[in-house]
């Protein structure tokens, strides 16, 4: 087992490829005292692309550090910067992020378990949270709100109100998520030197100050999620990997504004400490590198060609990216990518006057979730996945209910077994036996995927209502229309707490007598 770093080493890890520090002495101060609490703050707009790979590498550099690390999905953000995530798709591609952030650190070898994430929604829709937004909006002039996010808050001729409140709610994030420092790229400097000047106007500590370089794009501007052109997504075919890296600029000798050579010095040394040039024989061959500079300086010479150079960035990308394009090539994901980010053609509004204007109220409450106790199991006649069930929810006979879940729960865990069932979905036949609800399970998404049936609280009777907490008094529809997607809809956004308890947006799932729970798979998602 390797010693733990020291505070030196720690701050090497920390600050290592980073542009700015502001408050060094405070970050040495903390490390040699206890764990530096450190946060990194997406706001969930357009969809992530590869740029994204310089935090993550940063977050497993903290980690090494012995920090204790927030991530924050600052999805109330991405509405007030001139609303470049429309309200009604905030939940979706909030849920995007999640997914696709936990993929690329995971595809770099960070261990997500010592992680906490957390939505800005969250906490910052608080009383006392909403309290200091108006305390700060009373000290901040309006220069300064509109200076600190010049960077940032998308500027357009005739500005939103929202965009000037963009600062100092990213400021009081550094006091709601108790941190030591805040991380970001050297565009948020403003919004950090903002937070240095006004929090202690509120009796908030000043905190530390971490900056990344920003890395140019394709076309030799900062890359952006937002604008498709000067940037890679992370689930571009290899094909549009090909596509733009070929009209990426890249001229021959150039090393200014060259986004090709950023990417390289940015994204792929951090993570690799290598990188290799492929190029025929004839041309001299394979050649690596070990250290930036020197592929730089060859570059700028003209021994490495912007060809070569481009296919081998190809090469090592479609690398990093192949285990992200897997994990999103499953059909929950594949839906909800095109949900979050529907294609122009999908996304028209309603006409006026037209019944579909209203939007509809998918609230917990229309789910009718009752308590069930399994009667029998047995094994489907046509299918070796799934059980047959009957379980008794409180009706004058027991409900024939379809589950897949031979390979994760033996029949006779099932057996007298209390559940959870969710009893308002449309029957549907499966594989020619009708199901009349299902069996609500924990899962985990890994190389070996887990399955667990929820628990109800013991002492609980068949039938028992379950409901969301603060939605109690709501009456369930008679049936969920399919074409609604009420309980897809919802079910984005279920998800198992740390200590194992079924939730929805972090609002415990509850019977009269206590909350309904799992019995190891923290982190995961309920279907």
């Amino acid at each position: 087992m390797e010693p733990a770093p020291g505070p030196q080493e720690k701050y090497h890890l920390i600050t290592r490829n980073l542009q700015e520090v502001l408050g060094e002495d405070k970050l040495m101060a903390i490390l040699k005292e206890r764990e530096l609490k450190i946060y990194w703050g997406t706001a969930t707009t357009g969809r992530p692309h590869v740029a994204y790979f310089v935090p993550m590498s940063k977050i497993a550099d903290f980690l090494k550090a012995g920090c204790e690390v927030t991530i924050l999905f600052a999805d109330l953000h991405a509405y007030l910067d001139n609303m470049k995530a429309p309200w009604d798709l905030l939940e979706l591609r909030t849920h995007y992020y999640e997914h696709v952030i936990k993929a690329m650190l995971e595809s770099i070898g960070v261990p997500l378990e010592k992680l906490k994430f957390v939505r800005g929604t969250d906490y910052q829709l608080s009383k006392e949270y909403t309290l200091d937004v108006y305390r700060l909006s009373s000290a901040v002039t309006q220069h300064d709100a509109k200076k600190a996010g010049a960077e940032v808050v998308k500027q357009v001729e005739h500005p939103l109100l929202s965009g000037l409140l963009y600062p100092g709610l990213q400021a009081l994030d550094e006091e709601y998520l108790k941190a030591d420092a805040q991380f970001g790229g050297v565009d948020q400097r403003k919004i950090f030197t903002f937070a240095e000047k006004y929090l202690p106007s509120l009796g908030y500590a000043k905190r530390v100050h971490l900056m990344n370089p920003m890395v140019p794009g394709l076309t030799g501007s900062k890359m952006s999620s937002s604008e498709e052109e000067s940037k890679i997504d992370l689930l571009d075919s290899k094909e549009d990997v090909k596509k733009k890296l070929k009209k990426a600029f890249c001229e021959p000798g150039n090393v200014e504004n060259n986004g090709v050579l950023s990417f390289i010095k940015h994204v792929l040394f951090p993570l690799k400490s290598e990188f290799v040039v492929l190029r025929e024989e004839k041309w001299g061959g394979n050649k690596t590198y070990t250290a930036y500079e020197a592929l730089e300086k060859d570059f700028a010479e003209q021994v490495v060609h912007p060809g070569d150079l481009k296919n081998s960035v190809e090469v090592a990308l479609n690398k990093l990216l192949d285990p992200i394009r897997e994990k999103f090539n499953s059909p929950e994901l594949k839906k909800l990518t095109e949900a979050a980010y529907p294609s122009p053609s999908k996304a028209k509004p309603a006409e006026k006057g037209s019944k579909n204007s209203e939007p509809e109220n998918v609230v917990p409450s229309r789910l009718d979730i009752r308590v069930g106790k399994v009667i029998s199991v047995e094994k489907h006649p046509d299918a070796d996945s799934l059980y047959v069930e009957k379980i008794d929810v409180g009706e004058p006979e027991p409900r024939t209910v379809v589950s897949g879940l031979v390979q994760f729960v033996p029949k006779e865990e099932l057996q007298d077994r209390l559940v959870v069932v969710l009893c308002n979905l449309k029957p549907q036949k499966m594989r020619g036996v009708e199901s009349q609800g299902m069996v609500l399970c924990a899962s985990s998404v890994g190389e070996r995927r887990q399955v667990e049936p929820l628990d109800p609280p013991a002492g609980c009777c068949a039938g028992e209502r379950v409901y969301v907490e603060g939605y109690e008094g709501g009456e369930p529809d008679d049936e969920l229309k399919p074409k609604k997607k009420v309980f897809e809809k919802l079910q984005a956004d279920f998800r198992i707490s740390e200590d194992c308890v079924a939730q929805w947006k972090q609002r415990n799932f509850l019977t009269k007598l206590g909350r309904v729970s799992c019995k190891s798979l923290k982190g995961g998602s309920i279907s």
